[in-house]
């Protein structure tokens, strides 16, 4: 009896740690149209905390987005708090369904993303520097538009299923 409860419980707790699905958001307005969003010139300022919450790392990000039919390029210049730059150059397609994929230098592999509503999810892995090696790390971004020109953004970074750290962003587009 004691481990059936033990399993019951287990069970519950693993329940309640399963993440949304992005068709939940299928109703949810305004629809994200990454192409339509992502397109011009948009700013970004964000953060990086660890799993415990602290804030390692600010920075702000300025993209320039173009697109010709469902293929687009998403020029993204990093500047981060401690003065180190970075750039990310994004080759994103549109597929039926509201599916993207995407690729760019430090990602590897392919990026798959699933449009829904109001939502959007990519799930890619980063190749990640730290002190001195390469880490690849999971991520798990979900984005959501507050109006046409706000969005917010949150990423959960994992390695090997460990929760590492959250990144949280907030984009504006330009008029």
């Amino acid at each position: 009896m004691k481990r059936r409860t033990a399993m019951l419980a287990a069970a519950a707790l693993l329940a309640g740690c399963a993440a949304p699905e992005v068709s939940e958001y299928a109703r949810e307005q305004p629809v994200l149209d990454m192409r339509a969003y992502f397109n011009g010139r948009v700013d970004g300022w964000g953060l990086f905390t660890d799993r415990s919450g602290k804030v390692v790392k600010r920075f702000t990000v300025a993209l320039d987005c173009r697109w010709n039919g469902d293929e687009g390029v998403l020029d993204e210049d990093f500047t981060y708090s401690d003065g180190t730059k970075q750039r990310r150059i994004w080759r994103v397609r549109k597929l039926a369904d509201g599916r993207y994929v995407g690729r760019a230098d430090d990602v590897v592999g392919e990026a798959s993303g699933q449009a829904s509503g109001n939502t959007l999810r990519w799930n890619y892995t980063l190749a990640l520097p730290v002190q001195g090696r390469t880490w690849h790390v999971q991520m798990d971004d979900w984005m959501h538009p507050v109006d046409s020109e706000v969005l917010l953004n949150r990423t959960a970074m994992s390695k090997f299923g460990v929760h590492l750290g959250d990144v949280t962003l907030s984009f504006r587009r330009r008029p």
